[in-house]
């Protein structure tokens, strides 16, 4: 018996080699024909289906942050689900001091707290009483109130992924809509649109 009888066929692991190597290229061309269809099917990227959408905003009761102040001179008061509901439709922006697009998302909070139409809250998310002062006071503080969420409870209870993200709720304390992601030029004239469909 000669050497090349017992040798083994080499098909079979060619053909395990070309399908390792193809692998790789036929998952990258399957997600980029997914990214593709999702742009073109109008899909928002910084919409997150959520399950609160038309319902009123869960029960939650947040203290607020320690040593915060207003302009004035006053305490700025903690938050509460009941608190939400009024005469205006309030944006309620979840945020933290640790969280990078949130400095990039600032300036335009600041702008949104001078529109009257609207009121701007905050919950401080995982966050530090004194990064999260240092923060505000060095940014400015756009909030009405702030509650602070230590433990993240009140961002489990509205399906928080990541800071920041922002909801619309309207006068009659129902959450109209949810943005994720921070605030930005390209994004705030939807936004905007939503906030007056709530306001109707």
């Amino acid at each position: 018996m000669t050497d090349t009888a017992l040798a083994p066929d080499p098909a079979p692991r060619r053909g395990l080699l070309r399908v390792l190597v193809l692998l790789p290229v036929l998952v990258f061309a399957a997600l980029a024909g997914l990214f593709l269809y999702r742009l073109r099917d109008g899909h928002d990227p910084q919409t997150l289906p959520s399950a609160l959408i038309g319902q009123a905003v869960p029960s939650f009761r947040l203290p607020p942050l320690e040593g915060l102040r207003s302009p004035g001179g006053t305490a700025v008061p903690g938050l509460a689900a009941g608190d939400l509901r009024g005469d205006r439709v309030t944006i309620l922006n979840v945020w933290a001091s640790w969280c990078a697009p949130c400095r990039v998302e600032h300036p335009h909070l600041m702008a949104l707290a001078s529109d009257p139409s609207v009121r701007l809250v905050g919950i401080d998310y995982k966050d530090k009483p004194e990064t999260a002062r240092r923060f505000l006071g060095t940014f400015g503080n756009p909030f009405a109130a702030v509650g602070f969420d230590e433990l993240g409870r009140a961002g489990i209870e509205l399906g928080v992924y990541g800071v920041p993200e922002t909801f619309v709720i309207d006068r009659a304390g129902t959450i109209r809509h949810r943005h994720v992601g921070p605030l930005t030029p390209e994004t705030l004239p939807a936004f905007m649109d939503r906030v007056k469909a709530a306001a109707r």
